[in-house]
């Protein structure tokens, strides 16, 4: 009697240890296949983590490109550009050889100077003579461009303002080669109450700086007017020495510019024009008209 139930009993007991172990080994079962998941994500996060900055770096390998430097870093005095010789020739009976400055914010990127000569010789006739030379440089921005180029469009600006000068009449444009990088001269006639005026209007640019030479002159009180082509040649004369000016101011060997050999330089500021004195009335001054320089 008593083996069968102890037998009974035993059978009971296995049954509810073999019941009580399945929840285990499910939750066991369970935990692994959900760590199992859990690293699956993170394995999925770790790539795609690895993916993303991979390409951040990709993009980040991939620079901007950067203009490339201004060349001249300076400009020379404008009044000191000119030699003795040459404003001998040019304003002969000038009573300031020293030259008058024009007024500048910033005489880095901008300047120009102004001579002026009246050789009178009363009622027979007198010959006045203007004439002015204006610096202007650009530095490379990242935004606008390399200096040069910004040069280039505010060489362009100036030259087609000197040939829409107000008043202007048989206006002739003519390249000048052998002048920095690129020379343009702009030639015309204006008539101021009774005498004309033969203008003369040279547009240089050097590497990232413009070099402008305004030179005109007249007959007064019934003398001859000057010859042209005479104006022509003194006004590329004293550009030639402007530019070389500019060039040399930058370094040794700068005065090469005046050829248009290349040069490498600092950066530079700035890119507005200079702002222009102008001449007292009463003496043959220059024509109004005259072309000044423009910023960009």
């Amino acid at each position: 009697m008593h083996r069968p139930a102890q037998r009974q009993r035993q059978r009971l007991t296995r049954v509810l240890v073999g019941a009580a172990a399945v929840p285990v080994i499910l939750f066991a079962s369970a935990c692994s296949s959900d760590s199992g998941s859990d690293g699956d994500k993170k394995d999925s996060g770790s790539d795609a983590s690895a993916s993303a900055s991979g390409g951040a770096e990709g993009g980040s390998g991939d620079k901007a490109a950067t203009v490339e430097k201004a060349a001249f870093a300076k400009l020379p005095e404008p009044c000191a550009t000119l030699s003795k010789k040459t404003l001998g020739d040019l304003v002969p009976a000038t009573k300031n050889k020293a030259g008058k400055t024009g007024t500048s914010d910033d005489v880095s990127t901008r300047g120009n100077c102004t001579w002026d000569s009246l050789d009178n010789n009363g009622v027979d006739g007198s010959q006045f003579r203007w004439l002015r030379v204006s610096l202007n440089r650009f530095e490379s921005d990242q935004s606008l461009g390399s200096g040069a180029k910004r040069a280039q469009g505010n060489f362009t600006k100036q030259v087609t303002d000197a040939q829409a000068a107000k008043d202007a009449k048989g206006v002739k444009t003519t390249p000048v080669p052998g002048v920095g990088d690129q020379a343009t001269l702009v030639s015309y006639d204006v008539k101021k109450e009774k005498d004309t005026f033969k203008q003369q209007t040279l547009v240089a640019r050097v590497e990232n700086a413009v070099v402008t030479v305004d030179y005109n002159g007249a007959g007064l009180a019934g003398d001859k007017s000057p010859d042209e082509a005479s104006l022509a040649k003194d006004t590329q004369k004293a550009a030639k020495e402007a530019v070389a000016a500019v060039a040399a101011a930058n370094g040794a060997g700068g005065a090469d510019k005046s050829s248009g050999a290349p040069k490498d330089g600092k950066d530079s500021k700035d890119d507005k024009a200079s702002k222009d004195d102008k001449a007292s009335d009463g003496s043959g001054a220059k024509p109004e008209n005259d072309a000044k320089p423009k910023s960009e």
